[in-house]
């Protein structure tokens, strides 16, 4: 489909088609169509911008992946269509592994993002070889197929987009979690050690640009932005800033499109 650039819609049409494309090339599952959605609808709570309190839980985040031992992103369908350019990039700029990990698992899927990840030019990928599969002993769905080298190994794990049980499994593990969720009272983002509240197309890319200049900064200075960092009043930060707006809209700052007509 072709999306016209005047369409007052435009981008955000084409990033649902980049969704739809991709579960037609079994990249997405079904599901994750209706994920999708619901994200959709708490970026409308942020005004579809990156507010400050996210700006300051995606530092946080790369500090945390910079002074990681064995940093791995997980990647799902959602991530490999939306932005695998930037994941790649990203990955690369954190020295971070790269494993696919799936709910709806089939090998048809990890085929396809596989592909999808290679083109984007991912040159190391776990979480495909079996030889490597070991089980997170507290899930009995898919996602308990992790690799060995990978997020079965890892300290800190990036999960990028709403996964609750699986960031529950993992900080019992003794693993830390970075997740981006555009809920901020999902259990992904209440059991997280750094919980990004914002919209992965633009959280990745802003994090990559953000990496360069954090990588200038010596191990102590990272360590001390994180240990000054508390993701429940970061929580409560993003949800004021939620509120705040909703209520600004309520006392009559919602502008009338029609009062021109």
């Amino acid at each position: 489909m072709t999306i016209p650039d005047n369409h007052p819609r435009a981008e955000s049409l084409r990033i649902r088609e980049r969704i739809i494309k991709g579960m037609h090339e079994k990249v997405v599952a079904e599901a994750g169509l209706i994920a999708h959605g619901r994200g959709e609808a708490y970026d409308y709570l942020l005004g579809e911008k990156t507010p400050d309190c996210a700006k300051k839980q995606q530092e946080i985040a790369i500090a945390m992946l910079l002074t990681s031992k064995n940093p791995v992103i997980s990647v799902n369908g959602n991530i490999a269509a939306l932005c695998p350019e930037e994941i790649v990039q990203f990955a690369e700029n954190t020295e971070a592994s790269l494993e696919i990990n799936l709910f709806y698992r089939s090998e048809e899927r990890v085929k396809a993002i596989t592909s999808v990840l290679e083109e984007a030019g991912a040159t190391t990928i776990l979480g495909v070889d079996p030889k490597y599969h070991e089980t997170l002993e507290e899930l009995s769905h898919l996602r308990r197929i992790v690799d060995v080298r990978g997020i079965y190994a890892a300290d800190v794990v990036l999960v990028p987009l709403e996964d609750g049980d699986r960031t529950m499994a993992l900080r019992r593990a003794g693993k830390k979690v970075i997740t981006i969720d555009l809920n901020p009272l999902s259990r992904t983002s209440l059991w997280a050690n750094v919980t990004i509240v914002n919209n992965v197309i633009r959280a990745i890319p802003e994090m990559i640009e953000e990496s360069f200049k954090l990588k200038e900064k010596s191990s102590d200075e990272l360590k001390e932005l994180i240990n000054d960092f508390d993701n429940y009043q970061s929580l409560q930060e993003t949800l004021n800033f939620m509120s705040s707006r909703l209520r600004e809209l309520a006392e009559g700052k919602l502008e009338d499109p029609t009062k021109n007509l």
